[in-house]
């Protein structure tokens, strides 16, 4: 097998700060916004010129931080709870040859401030730092297949999820002015349900934490209902 050498040509600020809580596709979650910010070598206009033609881009990245774990020819898909293998190249599983993953997300537009150029993107499902190496064009009448099947992940995952917010949460939310959707980010983020499969088959009221921009946000789930019971600065 021959050896490629590939370099980023950017990289993701998401505010996705970790892992946990990262939708499992893209545009699930259309109020995480995100920028792409081009390395030196790429940092010129001439490279995106033309791209605010298209509404949708692909993002061709790396997983990062898994990539030196190595991969698995069998893999558990969270679609299937975790209790069922299939293989590879049958899933989007971190844990792949090459580590390479992609993304369709939006294009809000181009940025140049300061000698940085950068595309301003939403719907984005990449933990912060992500390292892009390639973008293209999103095409509708060559990528979107209406008649297309896709197995056992053939239709959007959708939770019954109810969400509710503390007075603190609340408070919180309404005092900060740089995100105007965050209550919004926030709901639906956890209307995907995050959680592990197996935690999702035990009873009772659980807690959990996640970082989303620079807040520490807390919540309990107790059967099919969120409830977000604190947010603090990080």
């Amino acid at each position: 097998m021959s050896d490629y050498q590939i370099s980023a040509i950017g990289h993701i600020q998401s505010p996705y700060k970790q892992k946990f809580a990262i939708p499992r596709q893209p545009r699930l979650v259309p109020e995480a916004k995100a920028k792409l910010i081009f390395a030196k070598e790429f940092n010129r206009e001439e490279f995106v010129r033309g791209l605010d033609e298209f509404s949708h881009i692909w993002l061709l990245f790396r997983f990062h931080e898994t990539a030196d774990k190595g991969y698995s020819a069998m893999v558990r898909p969270p679609r299937l709870g975790g209790n069922e293998r299939k293989g590879v190249f049958a899933t989007r599983a971190t844990f792949r040859p090459n580590a390479i993953g992609m993304s369709a997300v939006k294009l809000e537009g181009i940025e140049y401030k300061n000698g940085q150029l950068a595309l301003l993107l939403a719907g984005i499902d990449l933990l912060d730092g992500t390292p892009i190496v390639d973008i293209k064009p999103y095409l509708p009448y060559s990528d979107a297949l209406p008649d297309a099947s896709a197995g056992f992940a053939d239709t959007r995952p959708e939770t019954h999820m109810s969400v509710e917010f503390s007075e603190q949460a609340l408070e919180f939310i309404n005092k900060q002015s740089h995100y105007p959707e965050l209550q919004a980010f926030i709901s639906n983020v956890l209307k995907q349900d995050p959680r592990p499969a197996y935690k999702k088959q035990k009873q009772g009221m659980q807690s959990y934490g996640m970082n989303l921009y620079e807040y520490n946000i807390t919540w309990q789930v107790t059967d099919s209902h969120h409830l977000v019971t604190h947010i603090e600065l990080s």
